[in-house]
């Protein structure tokens, strides 16, 4: 657990661990502390988007970072219009709390899971709608668009299981395997990236691509199109090289 400590000008608070045996800690370097810092404010920024877009209701959904061998995460049941830069929320890839006294987000465990068997830096969890639809339906979303490419191949369904369970995080790491995103059933969606940016913008492609085949496959009499595998791989090679060089 961690004691909150004043010791910069601004009078921002910053996490001071404790020991074992009680003790007050050391601060944080302060390095260390601002680069916990601006990842904190990218994650708010983006649990607050999952609201503004229309992904999640209310509390529902999740987001996490990873900065090193912490994971910041969003907190349970607090909505992210209150998050400030003093509600920080960090644990180890253990699930140890590290930073912060509220408590953290009860999907912590699929959170770590995919962190620890997978290079992930940032996990997006929401409840979007159609693709919360669409997971009731098929076992994996149809092969409407080629933006499936990006995210590994076709998008599975994990099979259902409570929410918060050693199971369900099994079943994602299963859906998950080869992939960057997939379906809950009767749940709605996990992405991961190599930054919350990724991980974001492939959740908003995913309930996209779901809506598609929703509208797509509710007109009477007809059937959509899909691509083909050989299709997909074509798009993957060239989405490899999509974008600005850096």
């Amino acid at each position: 657990m961690t004691e909150r400590h004043r010791d910069t000008p601004d009078g921002r608070e910053h996490p001071r661990t404790t020991d074992e045996a009680g003790g007050r800690g050391e601060p944080a370097p302060r390095d260390t502390r601002d680069t916990l810092g601006r990842a904190w404010d990218e994650l708010v920024s983006t649990a607050r988007r999952t609201v503004a877009d229309g992904l999640v209701v209310g509390t529902s959904g999740n987001v996490s970072v990873r900065v090193g061998d912490t994971v910041l995460v969003t907190p349970t049941g607090v909505p992210y219009d209150r998050l400030t830069p003093d509600d920080i929320v960090g644990v180890g890839l253990d699930g140890r709390q590290v930073l912060g006294s509220l408590r953290p987000t009860s999907e912590l465990p699929m959170h770590l899971a995919v962190y620890r068997a997978t290079g992930a830096r940032a996990i997006v969890h929401t409840h979007a709608p159609h693709a919360t639809a669409v997971s009731l339906l098929v076992p994996e979303l149809p092969l409407v668009h080629y933006m499936a490419a990006a995210m590994g191949g076709p998008v599975r369904v994990a099979p259902y299981a409570a929410y918060g369970t050693p199971e369900l995080a099994e079943n994602t790491l299963r859906a998950l395997s080869g992939r960057t995103a997939c379906l809950l059933r009767n749940h709605g969606t996990i992405a991961h990236g190599a930054s919350l940016h990724q991980a974001y913008d492939r959740t908003a492609q995913l309930e996209w691509m779901c809506r598609v085949w929703l509208l797509a496959s509710s007109v009477p009499g007809l059937t959509p199109a899909l691509l083909s595998p050989d299709q997909l791989a074509e798009a993957g090679e060239q989405l490899a090289g999509y974008g600005q060089k850096e």
